[in-house]
């Protein structure tokens, strides 16, 4: 079954196409991109009036303090600015930070729940924000990521509500691909032992590949072209193209009909080839610091 078009009434189109340019453009420009965000987050949370008294000098009770300085970008932390190997890509992540409080904030908002707006704002700033963004994007609400700069979308990729896309790593999604609500791909793993030994991978899913719901994709994994990850599935290998893969972990227990002539047999499926996709990275010389604290000698070490 196919959805069908829907259209808004003509001056409530005219009014949310305006805004959208009016917010891109101002991005595309030399206003500082902290400035843009402050500005837009005001609007859309209709504090505009108690932001000007603020801004006059007027008194504002703490709470009213908080939550005015806090449409600004750069009086927030977001967790991956914690992570060691930002100190090498300051530059690059303060630009995308700034862009991802922008979608954050814009979700916690009412209209984040107004489709014909929310999705062209969405693809509006993924334009900004990703490494590669295609046409037509369909990108729901509560989508998490890490940085967004290492995220590369094809065309008429749809992402749907309470998905988080790690790009730690790198992380690229090919054209028509689907992913589901409460689906997480992953561009990073921990070590077993020392959880703060960090590997990064580059994970792939090709085109009109499906991740169903609730689903995880582990870092480094390639989910082939066409291929299917089924709900509540854990892919920690590869799936091949034109694949159906279930379960925890994830196998492939059939080809798609019609597609036998084209895909691997499924006893040549379920490879692990993630150590090919490791995405190699140095930490700066900076004050890092172990937030475990944990006696790392196992009592069975020589």
């Amino acid at each position: 079954m196919t959805k069908r078009h829907v259209s808004l009434p003509p001056l409530t189109e005219e009014g949310l196409r305006s805004f959208i340019d009016e917010v891109d453009e101002r991005l595309r420009g030399e206003e500082d991109t902290c400035d843009v965000v402050e500005d837009v987050l005001v609007d859309l949370h209709g504090d505009r009036a108690a932001y000007e008294r603020w801004q006059d000098g007027e008194d504002v009770s703490p709470a009213e303090r908080v939550r005015l300085q806090g449409y600004d970008p750069c009086n927030a932390t977001l967790e991956s600015e914690y992570y060691a190997e930002v100190a090498g890509m300051e530059d690059e992540f303060k630009h995308s930070k700034h862009l991802q409080w922008l979608w954050r904030q814009f979700d916690a908002t009412p209209m984040a729940d107004n489709i014909a707006f929310a999705l062209r704002f969405r693809a509006m700033l993924a334009d900004h924000l990703f490494a590669d963004a295609g046409d037509d994007l369909r990108l729901f609400k509560g989508i998490t990521f890490t940085y967004g700069h290492n995220i590369e979308l094809g065309d008429n990729v749809v992402v749907h509500d309470d998905v988080h896309l790690d790009d730690r790593g790198k992380l690229t999604i090919g054209d028509r691909v689907s992913i589901s609500d409460d689906a997480h791909v992953y561009s990073h793993d921990h070590d077993v032992v020392d959880q703060t030994e960090i590997t990064n991978y580059h994970t792939i899913v090709e085109d009109d590949a499906r991740v169903t719901y609730d689903s995880m994709v582990r870092a480094g994994v390639r989910i082939g072209e066409n291929a299917v990850l089924a709900a509540k599935s854990i892919a920690g290998a590869d799936v091949p193209a034109h694949h159906i893969a279930a379960g925890q972990p994830a196998k492939s227990i059939a080809i798609k009909d019609g597609w036998k002539s084209v895909a691997d047999p499924l006893d040549d499926a379920n490879v692990d080839r993630r150590e090919d996709r490791v995405v190699e990275y140095e930490v700066p010389d900076v004050d890092v610091f172990d937030e475990f604290q944990r006696d790392l000698n196992p009592p069975d070490a020589d």
